[in-house]
């Protein structure tokens, strides 16, 4: 029986679980290590570890939490779940074994779907982005493009040009209106009416964009349309509220809508926030402040303390 199992060793797993060790917390920690950012050569935007690589980065973890003796770390997926009748959850794991906890941190994060153009794949995370948090710095001085023409395409064409050499936004044959032409022209961002066919590079690097009509556009990166699923139907089998973008939904303290269950890092997200934030330290901040509100949940069942984190009644 564990206080705590986490499913996901990724920075919000890692985080919670560290959180939770140093509190004497038996813990669990499941990682299929699967992590969203591994295809990218470096972590940015994280104070002291800026420019780790991913891999690294997780290695490291695994380095810290191994000083803390009541954190276990199992290699493997979870299979299925299901709640006891005393509330306590039931892990089924993919060696053959089970898994019983007091309460369960859903820390499985997003995997992401590129619906095009043809060639992203082989980019993707290297040269081809979808975060200028995570990836814009490194454009700085470069040649870039920016592919769509929603509203949100543009704002991140226009915030590209204040650091990059050059800017381009690609309509892919979608319409553009004058006004928005205008103001990405006036601006230095130059417009690319024509279908993407294509994107062309070697070893991860972005040579140039091909298009179906006119001469092709060399590049050194590109920002794309992502789409992020959750990696794991854990959340869905328990019950838990999601959004429509497909995200748990979490209050401030992580907590789902099934009692007992919490979820951390981009995977989820509160009512507030209209999106996921896909930033590694965002992930660990979320793994740290649902593990605390577990350790506090447990203590008040513990010893009969009242919670002074219970949810409001009514």
């Amino acid at each position: 029986m564990f206080d705590v199992v986490i499913v996901g060793g990724g920075p919000a797993g890692m985080a919670a679980a560290l959180t939770l060790g140093r509190v004497h917390r038996q813990v669990s920690l499941i990682d299929a290590g699967e992590g969203r950012n591994a295809p990218a050569d470096n972590v940015h935007n994280f104070l002291t570890r800026d420019g780790t690589p991913p891999a690294e980065l997780r290695e490291l973890g695994r380095r810290e939490l191994a000083a803390y003796p009541s954190v276990r770390i199992t290699t493997g997926a979870v299979t299925g779940v299901r709640t006891l009748d005393d509330g306590v959850f039931r892990l089924a794991l993919s060696g053959g074994g089970t898994a019983d906890a007091r309460r369960l941190l859903l820390a499985t994060g997003l995997a992401d779907e590129l619906p095009g153009p043809r060639g992203v794949e082989a980019l993707w995370g290297r040269s081809a982005f979808h975060c200028p948090y995570c990836h814009g710095y490194e454009c700085t001085g470069r040649q870039v493009a920016v592919l769509g023409t929603e509203p949100a395409r543009v704002r991140l064409a226009l915030q590209l040009s204040r650091f990059a050499a050059h800017v381009v936004l690609c309509a892919d044959g979608r319409p553009l209106d004058q006004g928005t032409r205008d103001l990405l022209e006036a601006n230095g961002v130059a417009v690319r009416c024509e279908a993407v066919a294509r994107l062309e590079g070697a070893d991860g690097r972005l040579e140039q964009i091909v298009f179906e009509a006119g001469p092709p556009l060399a590049r050194d990166a590109v920002f794309v349309v992502n789409v992020p699923r959750q990696r794991s139907d854990l959340a869905g089998r328990l019950g838990c509220d999601t959004f429509a973008d497909g995200c748990v939904e979490v209050d401030e303290f992580g907590r789902t809508s099934v009692p007992g269950v919490y979820a951390a890092g981009d995977m989820a997200h509160r009512a507030s926030v209209p999106m996921p934030l896909a930033a590694v330290v965002a992930a660990a901040a979320s793994g740290a402040v649902a593990a605390a509100v577990i350790d506090q949940e447990l203590l008040s069942a513990d010893f009969g303390l009242p919670d002074p984190l219970a949810r409001a009644k009514g």
